[in-house]
């Protein structure tokens, strides 16, 4: 079942806005408004790349910052594989160069008005207005279930005939201390 109409904007506080654009049983398609995140690349795997990232950030919105400013903390906390094409003399392979950490700055921030980092490996930006197919899912932050969802979304946008572009966005909504069962997990592909 299917359903297209322009819902509207659908958000906890502390979200970036978006308005749901079309929900299916298997996805949604969401435009999200521009946003301001904090964002670090680490090195990987996955799981420690996400432990290091967010001990990083952590430490910028609690006041590792010029000024010593506490920023709220929002939600959610992404993160995405940082691809580079690599030439090698016989073919073309990609090559991990580790993983983007970002967390989302609450709204009414500029990237003027917000601190600056005092680790340089924090970097402020602009996310750019996009779109994404979502699937939402519950439980643990492990590979096996983000790549099983990440699997379910790619196989429901084949057959529903959504092209995507990029790297796939895992995003987190809870603390680590939130039950796995009670967790909003979302697998994200921006849309060509």
């Amino acid at each position: 079942m299917t359903q297209t109409s322009a819902a509207p904007e659908r958000r906890k506080s502390g979200e970036p806005r978006y308005r749901l654009e079309r929900h299916t049983e298997a996805f949604d398609i969401s435009a999200y408004e521009p946003y301001l995140v904090a964002d670090v690349i680490v090195p990987g795997p996955a799981e420690s790349a996400s432990s290091e990232g967010f001990r990083l950030l952590a430490a910028f919105i609690f006041g590792a910052n010029h000024g010593e400013h506490r920023i709220d903390m929002t939600a959610p906390v992404t993160q995405t594989p940082v691809r580079l094409p690599m030439t090698v003399p016989v073919t073309q392979s990609r090559t991990d160069q580790g993983f983007h950490v970002r967390f989302v700055m609450p709204s009414g921030y500029t990237l003027a008005t917000l601190p600056v980092p005092n680790d340089p490996r924090v970097t402020l930006h602009e996310i750019p207005a996009h779109r994404v197919a979502v699937l939402r899912y519950s439980g643990r932050w492990t590979e096996e279930n983000y790549a099983q969802h990440l699997a379910e979304l790619r196989t429901a946008l084949s057959t529903a005939n959504v092209a995507t572009l990029g790297e796939p966005i895992l995003a987190r909504y809870n603390a680590p201390y939130v039950l796995p069962f009670l967790r909003r997990n979302e697998v994200w592909l921006t849309l060509a």
